[in-house]
């Protein structure tokens, strides 16, 4: 189940109810930490960074077991999150011991990241956009400079996940070259870190004048496509409704 982009406003009434009926909930550690008045009275298992599969498989067991568990994913569990990965565990099971699993699954969608730091910047993805995560952890880098070349290169809006961090802190700078291939360096850029969550910070600029140093692993950053515009303190994107008189 996805718990939104962190604060518990932007938490769907469904992912709500899920957890208060679950008796277990399992997470990352940081995405439990958010939901942490809402787990009261709960076995709560979480763990780190990289022990994804470790997670999923805990909630597959304790849900064999009877047990009601609640696995949850920042944003949206089928954007970048547990909803695929929990999936390719309970596939396994049933390849080692054949038959339907023995407890009931559901897929609970919540608000992705990427919806909330776009209202947040106004109406960036307004036509057409392509998502692209920059972690090289599970996706070559050479593999993700082409995606980016060819989102860059079709148009479209293109908004970046895990777009750097201290290991990687200079694919960002690289991903906006390659976009400035194809687009203006007047091109809008949207900044959002920690969106939804206290601290929220918003920044527009260029892709000529983007700071990349203003971003880390809790930032999405929205670049615009060739007709996005900045107005007053938004990016705004044209639909282009035909006929429509404004």
């Amino acid at each position: 189940m996805g718990i939104g982009p962190g604060a518990v406003q932007d938490m769907t009434p469904r992912s709500i109810l899920a957890i208060q009926s679950s008796d277990t909930v399992v997470g990352y550690t940081t995405y439990v930490r958010l939901i942490e008045r809402m787990t009261e009275g709960k076995e709560v298992i979480s763990t780190g960074m990289m022990a994804e599969a470790e997670r999923c498989r805990e909630a597959v067991r304790l849900a064999s077991e009877g047990r009601h568990v609640a696995l949850i994913s920042s944003g949206d569990p089928g954007i970048y999150g547990m909803a695929g990965l929990v999936l390719e565990v309970i596939e396994k099971v049933g390849r080692d011991a054949p038959g339907a699993p023995s407890f009931d699954f559901e897929v609970i969608p919540g608000v992705p990241a990427v919806c909330s730091a776009a209202a947040s910047l106004g109406a960036p993805l307004m036509h057409d956009f392509a998502v692209v995560s920059l972690s090289d952890l599970l996706t070559p880098w050479e593999l993700i400079k082409k995606r980016i070349d060819a989102a860059a290169s079709a148009d479209f809006v293109i908004a970046l996940y895990n777009p750097r961090s201290k290991g990687r802190p200079d694919y960002l700078g690289e991903a906006r070259d390659i976009i400035l291939r194809h687009r203006a360096g007047t091109t809008p850029v949207g900044i959002v870190k920690d969106s939804r969550r206290e601290g929220e910070q918003v920044v527009i600029t260029t892709l000529s004048e983007m700071d990349v140093e203003l971003v880390d692993m809790t930032t999405i950053v929205i670049v615009g496509n060739s007709e996005s515009r900045r107005f007053m303190d938004y990016i705004v994107t044209p639909r282009g409704y035909s006929g429509t008189r404004i």
